[in-house]
């Protein structure tokens, strides 16, 4: 979809020319103050100038201004799109200004549209650093495909207002900062369309997106990005002795699935190289089992497997961008249904580790499944953890839906994830997982039970259940429960599945590769 052109802007005939601003004003409306457009070229400038003048326009990020037959260009439309303060810009506004451009596009039906690249000697040389160019073309094309998703899959009246084409236009630059630009293009359209896929799986319906098609898709997509892929079924899980992940799935018609992905860099790496374990949890409906959960809201609960779209998302980026680390990925996949042969609060499950579970709440599912996902992965060599999965709703009441939950029970691995989702423009919120909790999940019957006592720290007492099955490993959990979907459209994306905690977990592995 996505054309690069290195063109000149002023001459280019596009239904819709697309051009950023900064907003640099720090008060009052001097000419000091005024909005500076990411451009050179006069006639964009002067187009756009009496607009900033009159304050009509203030460049806030997401803004948007709309400019029928322009002076000077050959555009039929200018559409600029505020980025806000200078001081703020980085590659996560440029995400956004570029999807809000997509998306105000979308809403008109234009079929094709130039871009045009911010430049950076438009900026004072203080503030070049956040614009070096493979990140900002990264995260322009990630916006751009990113916004161009629509979950309305199975209307009858579904329109396609997808772009036909997207021409991206930078002006003639040095033969290495077009290299650049050419690299975070690429870049971004495989992480985008990574994290386009993993939305696709969150949306589809229950009836439709069993464990056992979920191991199908995934199974196809690791063959088409060059990952091995098994997929097992209720015998293996009995072989293996996952007593927690069995107990979840009983309750179902609908076999569960448990899909190993790996991945192997091309070149040779040391025996000792790190082995990093992605493990999601894959619950394709949950209804809370016995536990059932209120009606309100329970169709939402097709997304309960957000955390393990996240997980093959990140394969496939990993797989396209080549990173030099190995990777393997584990899903746990099952419906929790309520019938007779469901498992019950009181029972006493047996893990995979061996450490028995007293059974609280079985709406508590989804750190069961992990359980035996996590010890799995560290049989079959990981030395690094990281699981996402939309855990709790006590999450989102701690965090809002502004950001997710970040556990870690190692300093480095955090440290690096802490990188890694501020590089990816993703929000993220570290929470205690200190011994100090781990009395709440100590039952009387069995080692530990899967919810603490009573309400408080829900969130807290499932990250201390997966930290037994971390044990030494070092280990990130992500509880994403709050950002998996979203409620409302926004200017830059859909509502519907988000793909939160792909971006961020392909930059984690990308920190092992140096």
């Amino acid at each position: 979809m996505t054309e690069l052109l290195f063109d000149d802007a002023a001459t280019f005939s596009s239904p819709l020319l697309t051009l950023f601003a900064v907003d640099i004003a720090t008060g009052g409306r001097d000419a000091d103050a005024l909005p500076t457009l990411l451009t050179t070229s006069d006639a964009l400038s002067d187009a756009v100038g009496e607009f900033l003048t009159s304050g009509e326009f203030r460049a806030e990020c997401g803004e948007t201004l709309l400019l029928h037959r322009p002076a000077g260009l050959r555009a039929e439309r200018l559409l600029v799109v505020g980025l806000g303060k200078v001081k703020a810009l980085c590659p996560a506004e440029l995400r956004k200004a570029a999807g809000t451009a997509i998306r105000f596009a979308r809403a008109r039906n234009i079929q094709a549209a130039a871009l045009h690249f911010p430049e950076d000697r438009a900026l004072s040389d203080e503030h070049l650093d956040t614009l070096d160019c493979l990140p900002a073309a990264r995260a322009l094309v990630e916006g751009i495909l990113l916004a161009n998703y629509e979950p309305d899959t199975y209307r009858n009246d579904r329109k396609d207002h997808d772009l036909e084409r997207m021409t991206v236009l930078a002006p003639a630059q040095q033969a290495s900062t077009q290299e650049e630009i050419r690299s975070g293009f690429a870049e971004g359209q495989s992480i985008a369309a990574a994290q386009n896929w993993a939305r696709v799986l969150v949306n589809e319906p229950g009836n439709i997106l069993t464990p056992a098609e979920l191991g199908r898709r995934a199974a196809a997509m690791a063959a088409e990005a060059g990952l091995s892929c098994e997929v097992h079924s209720t015998d293996t899980l009995r072989e293996l002795r996952m007593g927690a992940f069995l107990a979840v799935a009983q309750g179902s018609a609908e076999p569960p699935a448990l899909i190993v992905m790996r991945y192997e860099p091309d070149e040779r790496l040391p025996a000792d190289a790190p082995v990093l374990g992605l493990v999601g949890k894959g619950i394709t409906f949950d209804t809370g089992g016995i536990s059932i959960k209120g009606a309100e809201g329970m169709h939402h609960m097709k997304y309960d497997m957000a955390g393990a779209a996240a997980m093959l998302g990140a394969m496939q980026a990993i797989a396209a961008l080549k990173l030099p680390v190995r990777v393997l990925c584990i899903v746990c996949a099952a419906e929790n249904m309520p019938s007779s042969t469901a498992y019950k609060p009181g029972d006493v499950l047996t893990t995979m580790s061996g450490t028995t579970v007293e059974v609280l709440n079985t709406d508590a599912e989804g750190r069961l499944v992990l359980a035996d996902g996590l010890h799995y992965a560290k049989t079959l060599g990981a030395t690094h953890l990281i699981d996402a999965a939309t855990l709790t709703g006590a999450c989102v009441v701690a965090l809002g839906k502004v950001n997710s939950g970040l556990f870690s029970n190692d300093e480095d691995t955090c440290d690096r994830f802490l990188r890694a989702y501020r590089s990816a423009g993703e929000h993220f919120w570290r929470l205690p997982c200190t011994d100090d909790y781990k009395p709440l999940i100590e039952s009387s019957i069995a080692d530990i039970q899967n919810t603490g006592m009573d309400r408080y720290g829900g969130a807290i007492t499932a990250a201390m259940f997966l930290k037994e099955f971390a044990g030494d490993t070092p280990w990130v959990h992500l509880d994403i429960a709050g950002q998996a979907w979203i409620d409302d459209a926004r200017s830059d994306i859909a509502k519907g599945p988000s793909g939160v905690a792909v971006r961020s977990i392909v930059e984690w592995v990308r920190t092992y590769t140096a």
